[in-house]
C-alpha cells in the first residue's frame, strides 16, 4: 500500500500556502467512542500539566460549567487549574451567533473570561464568511520536559452541554436544548481521536495558523470594545514551536481541513482551503467493498455525488449510513429545512446504489432516539476518518473544520484481506455496539457483506418488535432503518430558502461554483 494512493499529495490539497506537511508517520490513534470516554481521558491529561507546558484548544461551543466527570472539575476549572500551575493556556473559541437563535454566543464568552481570569488567553474569534461559523473541535497538550506525552485531541466533540454520554446512551445529567422526542437528557452518540506521536505537531499548525491570522478577531465596534475591556482582544505570541513529539506507533496520519474562501483571505489559505472534499473524492474513487459512514446531517445532492458514483462503478460496492433520525432543531420551517437536502441526497444514493445502500438511525433500549452527532468514515477498511466535518456543503466549503485521516502500517490477518488494522477495527468497534454485540464476536463481521446483512437483520428485528406493540423480549441491537422524511408541498416551499441560504450556504470561489468542482 503507498501512502499517497490514499492521501492527498501537496499539490492535490490544493493550499500551498499552510505550513501543514503533507502527512506525518509513526503515530498512534486511538478512537475514543463517547464522550464520557473522551472527557476522563482529557481530564487525566490536564491534571498532568505543569509549568511552561503548552495547552491549546479550539471550540465552537463550550460550556464553562460542564463536568468533565460526574464529580467534577468543570471545563472551566480544569483549564484554569491548569494555567495558574504555569501551563500556557492559548483557546480560539467561535464567538458564535445570538442565543436567541438556539447558539451560544454567552457560554462562549463566559468560557473565554474564566480562562482569562486564571491567566490564560482566549479569543473568540468570528473570522470566517458571513454566517458561517468556526466548527474545528481539538485540543493539543504540549510537556516541556516530556514529548513522549504530547497528546492532540481531535474530532466532532465540543466541551460543552449534551456531550458527556456514554455506551448505555441515558445522556449527559447537563444537556442542552433539544426536540423533545430526545427527552429531558438526549442520547447522545460521538466519537473523538487520541493522537500521539509527530502528527500532534502537525495538529499544533493548526492552531498557529489561525492564532497568528493578523485580521481582528471581530469587526463590530461594541464587541471589539466590549472584548478590550474583558481582556479578550490580545493575542499574545505563541512560544516557539518545540520538535515533534517521538514516534509512537505504526499510523499515517493526514490532517485535513475546510476553510471559506474569504474577501480578505486567510494568509495560510488564500483561497480558503477544501481538502476535506478533495479527500473524500479521491479515496471515493478507490471504494470496492464498503463505505461505513457515520454523520449528522448528509445532505447536499454535490456532496452526496461522489458516492453515488462510486456506487454506480463498483457493482460489488456496500454503503452503510448511521444518521440521526430527527432534526436537532423543531420547528414549522426548521425542521423541514434540515430534511429537504437529505431527502434529496438519500434519493440520490437509492437511485445509484439500489439496495446495495442502508441508511440507519439508532435508539436506546428505553426506546429514546439517539442523536447521532459522530462524523466518521471508513473506506474498504483501509482508509478512516474521524473529525468536526459533516457530509454537507457547509461543511466542505464554508465552515472551518478539521479531520484526522488514519491509515495503518500494518495489515489486519483476519479474512477478507487487505484491511489495515485501525479501519478494521474503528467500524468494528461502532458496529458492534450498535448491534449490541459481545467482543468476542466481533470478527463475523470483517466481511463487508455479513456486516451488511447483520445490520439489516438487526433493524428489521427491532422494527417488527416496535409494529407488534413490543410484546415479549427486545431484540438486542439499537438500529432502526431511517425512514424517508414525510413533508407536505408547502413546508418544502416555504422552508427551501432556509436551507438554501442558512443552512447549505456554498463558500467556494466563483470558478470552483461554476465548474461544480471543489
Amino acid at each position: 500500500m503507498r501512502i499517497e494512493d490514499w492521501f492527498l499529495t501537496e499539490e492535490e490539497r490544493g493550499n500551498r500556502e499552510t505550513t501543514l506537511a503533507p502527512w506525518s508517520t509513526g503515530n498512534d490513534v486511538r478512537p475514543l467512542v463517547h464522550g464520557a470516554t473522551y472527557f476522563a481521558e482529557l481530564r487525566s491529561c490536564l491534571e498532568q500539566l505543569g509549568k511552561d507546558d503548552l495547552l491549546l484548544f479550539a471550540d465552537w461551543r463550550g460550556d464553562p460549567d460542564e463536568r468533565l466527570t460526574p464529580d467534577g472539575p468543570t471545563v472551566s476549572a480544569a483549564l484554569a487549574a491548569a494555567a495558574e500551575r504555569g501551563a500556557i493556556v492559548r483557546g480560539l473559541i467561535w464567538r458564535s451567533h445570538l442565543d436567541l437563535l438556539r447558539f451560544s454566543s454567552a457560554e462562549n464568552r463566559h468560557l473565554g473570561e474564566g480562562i482569562e481570569a486564571a491567566g490564560g488567553q482566549a479569543l473568540l474569534d468570528t473570522r470566517t464568511r458571513p454566517g458561517g461559523a468556526h466548527h474545528q473541535k481539538f485540543v493539543i497538550l504540549r510537556h516541556d520536559r516530556d514529548p513522549s506525552r504530547d497528546v492532540a485531541f481531535v474530532g466532532g466533540i465540543d466541551l460543552c452541554h449534551s456531550r458527556r454520554d456514554d455506551a448505555d446512551h441515558l445522556g449527559d445529567p447537563q444537556s442542552c436544548p433539544m426536540p423533545d422526542v430526545y427527552g429531558p437528557r438526549p442520547p447522545w452518540h460521538d466519537v473523538q481521536a487520541a493522537i500521539h506521536g509527530p502528527a500532534v505537531a502537525e495538529v499544533g499548525k493548526v492552531f498557529c495558523e489561525r492564532w497568528q491570522d493578523p485580521a481582528p478577531e471581530t469587526r463590530d465596534p461594541l464587541r471589539r470594545l466590549r472584548d478590550h475591556f474583558n481582556r479578550l482582544d490580545d493575542a499574545p505570541p505563541l512560544p516557539e514551536p518545540g520538535p515533534p513529539p517521538p514516534p509512537a506507533g505504526r499510523h499515517a496520519v493526514q490532517l485535513l481541513r475546510t476553510y471559506p474562501s474569504r474577501r480578505a483571505g486567510y494568509p495560510f489559505a488564500p483561497d480558503g482551503e477544501r481538502s476535506i472534499a478533495r479527500a473524500y473524492r479521491k479515496v471515493l474513487a478507490r471504494a470496492r467493498s464498503i463505505v461505513y459512514l457515520e454523520d449528522q446531517y448528509l445532505w447536499s445532492t454535490e456532496v452526496i455525488e461522489p458516492f453515488a458514483e462510486a456506487l454506480e462503478r463498483e457493482p460489488g460496492l456496500r454503503m452503510i449510513v448511521v444518521v440521526p433520525r430527527h432534526p436537532d432543531q423543531d420547528g414549522w420551517l426548521a425542521g423541514p429545512a434540515s430534511l429537504i437536502g437529505r431527502a434529496d441526497a438519500l434519493a440520490r444514493l437509492h437511485s445509484a446504489g439500489g439496495d446495495r445502500v442502508a441508511i440507519y438511525d439508532l435508539e436506546n433500549h428505553q426506546g429514546t432516539p439517539i442523536y447521532v452527532h459522530a462524523k466518521v468514515c471508513v473506506v474498504d477498511d483501509v482508509w478512516a476518518t474521524i473529525g468536526s466535518d459533516n457530509v454537507n456543503l457547509r461543511s466542505w466549503t464554508y465552515d472551518s473544520e478539521l479531520s484526522c485521516a488514519v491509515l495503518d502500517e500494518r495489515e489486519d490477518p483476519r479474512p477478507p484481506h487487505g484491511a489495515r488494522r485501525f479501519a478494521r477495527d474503528l467500524r468494528l468497534t461502532l458496529m458492534a455496539e450498535h448491534l449490541d454485540l459481545p467482543a468476542g464476536e466481533q470478527d463475523e463481521l470483517c466481511d463487508p457483506a455479513a456486516a451488511f446483512a447483520a445490520f439489516e437483520r438487526a433493524a428489521s428485528r427491532l422494527e417488527e418488535w416496535h409494529r407488534g406493540g413490543q410484546a415479549g423480549a427486545r431484540p438486542p441491537g439499537r438500529l432502526r432503518p431511517h425512514p424517508p422524511p414525510t413533508l407536505s408541498r408547502l413546508q418544502k416551499v416555504m422552508a427551501m430558502p432556509l436551507y438554501r441560504f442558512a443552512v447549505d450556504p456554498d463558500g467556494r470561489p466563483p470558478a470552483l461554483r461554476r465548474s461544480g468542482g471543489f
